[in-house]
């Protein structure tokens, strides 16, 4: 279940009847959300190059800070937009493919496939309604390269 259809306002149908559907509003309260389908939208988002979409998915003081060479840090939607546009606009193929996915004591870490190739770890905080309210991002080793790092120490 994604972001875009809330827990609250699903519908069943009736397991006796093909034509009955019933609809059931106390699976979820005003402040339940899944924090994974949030994270998963917002790959979806980025895979469909869709900004606004993408912003949507942010609370309206949300930051990002990316520990690249120059430790970028933007907060509020006109600085994400200013972010992340360049960056849909210039995939490689296999850009926001999942690698791992996992909740966290503080909300959800995704490690994927960035636009330019490189595998990425985000770590994802939530407002109550289920808005990313801080993304933090950083390169990871892929594993063969650290395996052959942990190998080369060895040898030496």
């Amino acid at each position: 279940i994604g972001t875009s259809i809330p827990r609250s306002r699903c519908w069943f149908r009736h397991p006796a009847s093909p034509v009955v559907w019933i609809r059931v509003d106390s699976l979820a309260s005003p402040g339940d959300f899944d924090p994974i389908a949030v994270v998963v939208d917002w790959l979806d988002a980025c895979r469909r190059r869709d900004l606004a979409a993408l912003l949507d998915l942010h609370a309206p003081e949300a930051s990002l800070e990316c520990r690249w060479a120059d430790g970028t840090v933007s907060a509020g939607r006109a600085s994400l937009a200013s972010y992340w546009g360049p960056r849909l606009d210039g995939l490689v193929p296999n850009a926001f493919g999942l690698e791992e996915i996992e909740p966290t004591v503080d909300g959800v870490q995704l490690d994927y496939v960035n636009h330019e190739g490189m595998t990425v770890r985000m770590m994802f905080a939530f407002t109550g309604d289920g808005k990313i309210r801080r993304a933090r991002c950083a390169p990871v080793a892929p594993p063969c390269r650290q395996k052959a790092l942990n190998l080369q120490g060895q040898a030496g």
